[in-house]
């Protein structure tokens, strides 16, 4: 046996989900706090590097015109007099924050601010240095200095320098001898074309710089952890809780016995969990409602079955005590009526319990009304010829007065039992010869923005009492007219007639026919069904008919 492969999820965008959105959007939130600053930071370190470069720079231009107009001789081949430049740098301005070095066309450095003055008492990091010290660098045989870095340093100045001999200015970031990231600018001392010099000015101050960007990024991070930690507690009560909650309760209504289940703060919510939760408390209330009605329905029905029971059982009884032939067959008579009772019986309430399973086991297809009218109409003909059955009830329905086209989506069957069941009832309370006659006409009320459909089921009956034109519809009542055999009606049909047209989206009542003086003349039901909009009208029409025209034989009520 191999097992299906599972298809990989498709990833979109929740369009109708709020809770997907909101999963999304608070996860998303935290990152983009956190990308947002580190973004800000990088492009305000890229900034302040530049800036400085740009100052270093322009300073370092003016210094070396300076040099250049006071501190060079000889012509036609200028030189510099390492004296006098020494001297133009000591008295220069020179931050704290920035070194200024001075070498000459060869490479050999002439003068540092950091020694020059007495600047070197004022500077913290760097150590004090000992009168007689070479100038260049700082000492080999200081602890601090590992001899790694500081070799590097220096190839890295002589690049630079070696750079800017070329006539360009150099700018850039490099790591000097103490192992600290500054920024460095290299200027050629010119006379006319000839470079005299190289003018270096170190900002030593980037390692802070990012320091202080790091710290800065700091209260990003620490948002953005918060951000995350919030969201995801904030994603455990709204989802998880939630979702916990409607589990225990159904698991109480499975193990307890609970009828329902009732979460109205969750129920009232605007999102997926608050359908959900609609949805699980309607679905249970429907059930509860059919549970009850099951019970009513099942008292009801022992309630029927238990009359002719009765019947038949006190038949049975006295039925050794009679000697009589008349009586006996009088006896005989009743319990063939009580037999002829619960067989209809149990035919109705077998059908009544398949009403559910019969609507949902059919898919609801687009019809013409008419039609279906027609056929089960010219089943009573057949049944029907003339002079084969005087005194019959004869059923008619008015095709050419009915609208044409009239269309319909439902499930064919049953509502084709819903008329044979009001065109049985209504032959049962007509008299001998009588006729029941059958219209279709349509309503342009547009309610729910459909046309309606009105069928009508007329007879020359009594009527119906006043007070019972809504009991009518009720289960197991009858109303047994005068001559008819006993058991002929179970009491059903009506209801499940309107149960049918009310699945329908319809509706169904009952009303008396009246002459001009007000007299009754008969009864009437109407069916009022939503006509087929015109995109639902595509399907081929196939007038299959009904198919258990029989099943129900016999009048209802």
């Amino acid at each position: 046996m191999t097992l299906p492969r599972l298809a990989w999820p498709k990833l979109a965008w929740p369009r109708g989900s709020r809770l997907g959105r909101l999963i999304i959007g608070l996860n998303l939130l935290a990152l983009a706090v956190l990308l947002g600053g580190a973004l800000v930071l990088n492009e305000l370190r890229s900034g302040l590097i530049n800036t400085r470069i740009d100052s270093l720079t322009t300073q370092g231009e003016l210094i070396a015109n300076v040099i250049d107009l006071a501190a060079t001789v000889g012509d036609p081949e200028p030189r510099l007099v390492p004296d006098q430049a020494s001297d133009i740098l000591q008295s220069l301005f020179i931050p704290r924050s920035q070194r200024a070095r001075l070498f000459d066309a060869q490479g050999n450095q002439l003068a540092d601010s950091y020694v020059v003055a007495d600047r070197v008492e004022s500077r913290a990091l760097p150590p004090a240095r000992k009168p007689g010290q070479p100038a260049f660098g700082l000492p080999t045989h200081n602890p601090d200095t590992k001899p790694k870095v500081a070799e590097a340093a220096r190839q890295a100045l002589a690049a630079e320098i070696a750079q800017a001999k070329l006539g360009e200015p150099v700018a850039g970031t490099r790591i000097d001898e103490m192992g600290e990231r500054v920024v460095s600018v290299s200027i050629p001392i010119q006379h006319v074309r000839a470079v005299l010099g190289v003018l270096t000015l170190e900002a030593g101050d980037v390692d802070q710089i990012i320091a202080a960007e790091r710290k800065a990024l700091l209260p990003f991070a620490l948002i953005a952890i918060a951000t995350t930690l919030i969201s995801s507690f904030l994603l455990n009560r709204l989802i998880a809780q939630p979702v916990l909650r409607m589990a225990s309760a159904a698991d109480r209504v499975r193990l307890d016995g609970a009828r329902a289940i009732s979460l109205p703060d969750i129920s009232g919510r605007k999102d997926e969990l608050g359908d959900l939760s609609r949805a699980l408390e309607e679905m249970t209330d429907s059930m509860s409602e059919r549970m009850d009605a099951i019970e009513r329905f099942a008292a009801d029905v022992a309630h029927e079955i238990k009359n002719p029971l009765t019947s038949i059982r006190s038949a049975i009884e006295t039925l050794d005590l009679v000697t009589d032939p008349a009586a006996r067959a009088r006896l005989l008579g009743i319990l063939q009526q009580d037999v002829t009772r619960l067989d209809r019986l149990v035919t109705d309430i077998s059908n009544a319990s398949r009403l559910d399973a019969e609507l949902s086991r059919e898919a609801p297809r687009a019809f013409e009304l008419n039609g279906l009218l027609a056929e089960v109409i010219h089943l009573y003909e057949a049944q029907l010829r003339p002079g084969d059955a005087p005194g019959s009830v004869r059923v008619t329905f008015d095709a050419k007065g009915a609208p044409p086209h009239a269309r319909i989506v439902a499930r064919e069957t049953p509502v084709g039992q819903v008329f044979r069941n009001l065109i049985d009832n209504a032959r049962s309370f007509s008299a001998a010869d009588g006729e029941v006659r059958v219209t279709l006409k349509r309503d342009p009320g547009l309610r729910d923005h459909h046309n309606r459909l009105i069928v009508t089921v007329d007879d020359d009956g009594p009527g119906i009492p006043p007070d019972n034109l809504e009991t009518i519809f009720e289960r197991f009542y009858t109303s047994r007219p005068k001559g008819k055999a006993f058991g002929g009606n179970s009491g059903l049909g009506l209801s499940i007639a309107r149960q049918i047209v009310e699945a329908h989206g319809g509706t169904m009542r009952a009303e008396n026919r009246k002459d001009a003086e007000g007299k009754v003349i008969g009864a009437r039901f109407l069916v009022d069904l939503p006509e087929a909009s015109a995109h639902n009208g595509h399907h081929h029409h196939h007038h299959g008919g009904p198919r258990d025209a029989h099943r129900e034989g016999g009048p209802r009520e």
